[in-house]
């Protein structure tokens, strides 16, 4: 609790050092964030964000099962409450759920009580969708401060962030084909990829999704959970 009084004040004091902390994929005050794992064999994590959202599922699972990928979605509870059978559909599929809160709310300036509330009602739908062994976190936009670091590295459990994420620029996003360019031009062994495939506006990436599995695939990359590439650290 030191730690973090004395953490709340240097920041409080240090704006510009308040904005660096929340906005990095790569650096938090307490516990362990990873944004990719330094290895040379060439594996990838595949990860979907959001969601999930019924009429999208055929098209994002299709060319995951034709190439025999296993993916990990990191989902928001209130989609899944919305969407009943989606995430189970995922699980039965064969791919990994990860926790990306209930609301998609930034977990920035908020109560202990509202950082928890997001992740354990997440977490229960997802043991109820048949999720079996960790749930791995990825917050809202990969925004944190203090408390969410805090609330994890209490709780033994990594943040899980990227280092691949084709959409940041508006350019690639508005063409599918440079959208799985960048990801293979980016790609590197132990990368951990971020694509939002689900919802109406992000039909491009849905289209990119065959050519950036394949992509990678001729280039030698297996493509596998995050919970496998973690087990690589």
């Amino acid at each position: 609790m030191k730690r973090l009084l004395a953490a709340a004040l240097v920041l409080a004091i240090t704006f510009p050092a308040s904005w660096f902390v929340s906005r990095s994929r790569t650096f938090q005050l307490f516990g362990e964030i990873v944004p990719r794992v330094e290895m040379e064999r060439r594996l990838v994590a595949l990860t979907f964000d959001d969601g999930p959202r019924a009429a999208a599922l055929p098209e994002i699972l299709e060319p995951l099962a034709q190439n025999g990928v296993q993916a990990t979605f990191f989902l928001c509870g209130a989609q899944m409450e919305e969407q009943p059978g989606v995430a189970e559909a995922l699980v039965a599929a064969g791919h990994e759920l990860g926790n990306h809160s209930w609301s998609h709310r930034r977990m920035v300036l908020k109560s202990p009580a509202f950082i928890a509330g997001e992740i354990e009602k997440t977490d229960a739908l997802i043991r109820a969708a048949g999720h079996q062994g960790t749930i791995h976190f990825r917050a809202p936009y990969g925004k944190k401060l203090l408390l969410l670091p805090w609330y994890l590295q209490r709780r033994g459990r990594i943040h899980v962030t990227w280092d691949v994420e084709p959409e940041s620029d508006p350019a690639i996003d508005a063409d599918a084909a440079r959208i799985a360019e960048h990801v293979l031009e980016r790609v590197r062994p132990g990368s951990i990829i971020l694509l939002h495939p689900w919802y109406g506006a992000r039909e491009n990436t849905r289209k990119a999704l065959p050519a950036i599995v394949e992509g990678l695939r001729a280039r030698g990359y297996e493509l596998v959970t995050v919970s496998e590439l973690l087990r690589h650290r």
